[in-house]
């Protein structure tokens, strides 16, 4: 690799061997956070994004559902490294060793898109597995930060039984750290105060949140421009980020403790930078210390992207109920949600009608919005409800019958849309 590419510039030789990745299935770069989730680890995951629906939180609630027992909250099924064990062939084994590297190492990375969809319910102490791989690799020049390329990555993921679960298309935005902080998008953004009535008025939307729950919402019901929503998150701490990994653990990068730490130091040495106290430390940090946020060109530390993804999950499963499902979320990440901001997830239903020929279903368009009145994360999902004419939800069939075939099927669904 050239030496510019290693300081942190997007070269046209390491976009390419980018590209020469695509559709090799890969080792994941850490152990899933969760091997066999259990009760313990759906609730763990929704406590992390502040759900308290007791269909993934009180076991002794589920057996009173359609589902019969314990079910995982849909952000457990996805994500980064929270679940799954890489299942590789001898050969796909055998190539992992040219997939070492990054071919473009320190350019920054940032979580920018997802699309994803839920064919099966998780239920409590499963061996689950999945294939990952890269699918697309698109220049995107960008204003943050010069030239840019979209990274897309699929897993799809079964459990030991060979019960789809779902997939996810994952979109990393990579961009150059230098030009960021040369553009200074952000620089005129300042940290958000709240007064004591100003949190009190958020106290009191909260407080009236609560999930539908046991009470069907009934296809037959729902009217386009039904509100979803909203639901207040924030005003952001770091208290809510450190929440926020007790459940899901500390992501694809491994980061760790102590002895841990030094040991995934010398795995991924240029992930770590020194401090201001010549410390070596993560890259990561720019969601906990400010100065080296602004190192990234931003003012202020912000939250994952992944973050506001689950705030609109939980806006779903909120508004739909028990005895729904949500089929498919897709969800871009336009603007950063600072420490002090708050986040309303909220959104509408836009269409009504029998997907598939005959499960009824509804579109919604949802956002998060912040005090600022940006929509910060763009989204849409769909979402199956029960039916007073065409009975209970009948769970998406998976694109095939297997995890290779499924596997095989949601990346071909993603070349023909969107590299």
């Amino acid at each position: 690799m050239s030496e510019s590419a290693a300081a942190g510039t997007i070269t046209d030789e390491g976009v390419a061997r980018l590209r020469a990745r695509i559709g090799v299935p890969q080792a994941y770069p850490v152990p899933p956070h969760y091997l066999r989730p259990g009760a313990d680890a759906f609730r763990h995951v929704a406590v992390a994004y502040g759900d308290d629906n007791p269909l993934w939180c009180d076991p002794s609630y589920a057996p009173a559902t359609r589902w019969k027992e314990g079910i995982a909250p849909p952000p457990l099924v996805g994500g980064d490294s929270l679940i799954g064990e890489d299942l590789l062939t001898e050969a796909d084994t055998a190539r992992q060793e040219g997939l070492r590297g990054d071919p473009l190492r320190g350019v920054h990375a940032f979580y920018a898109a997802s699309e994803r969809e839920w064919w099966a319910p998780l239920t409590a102490d499963q061996r689950i597995f999945r294939r990952t791989a890269l699918v697309g690799v698109v220049d995107k020049p960008g204003e943050f930060g010069g030239r840019g390329v979209q990274e897309w990555t699929s897993q799809v993921y079964r459990t030991a039984a060979g019960v789809l679960l779902g997939a996810q298309h994952r979109m990393m935005y990579r961009t150059e750290r230098g030009k960021a902080r040369e553009r200074g998008k952000y620089a005129d953004i300042e940290a958000e105060s709240w007064t004591e009535d100003r949190i009190a008025a958020l106290d009191e939307q909260v407080a009236a949140e609560r999930p539908r729950g046991g009470e069907p919402r009934w296809w037959e019901d729902v009217r386009v421009g039904d509100p979803v929503g909203p639901l207040v998150k924030g005003p952001l701490t770091v208290t809510d980020m450190v929440c926020w990994h007790v459940g899901m653990g500390m992501g694809v990068y491994g980061v760790a403790p102590l002895r841990l730490a030094h040991r995934n130091r010398r795995r991924i040495p240029r992930f770590y930078h020194r401090d201001d106290l010549g410390i070596p430390d993560v890259m990561q940090r720019v969601h906990w210390d400010p100065a080296f946020a602004r190192k990234s060109g931003n003012p202020t530390t912000f939250d994952y992207g992944r973050m506001r993804e689950t705030w609109l999950i939980h806006a779903c499963t909120d508004w739909m109920g028990d005895d729904a499902w949500l089929w498919r979320l897709r969800v871009e990440f336009r603007r950063f949600n600072y420490v002090g901001d708050v986040q309303w997830a909220e959104g509408e239903v836009t269409r009504r009608y029998l997907a598939e020929g005959d499960r009824p279903a509804v579109d919604l368009d949802l956002r998060t919005r912040n005090q600022r009145w940006e929509t910060t994360s763009p989204a849409s999902a769909t979402i199956l409800l029960p039916s007073r004419t065409h009975g209970p939800v009948r769970l998406p069939d998976p694109p095939g019958g297997t995890l290779d075939t499924a596997f095989e099927a949601t990346i071909e669904t993603f070349s023909g849309g969107r590299a």
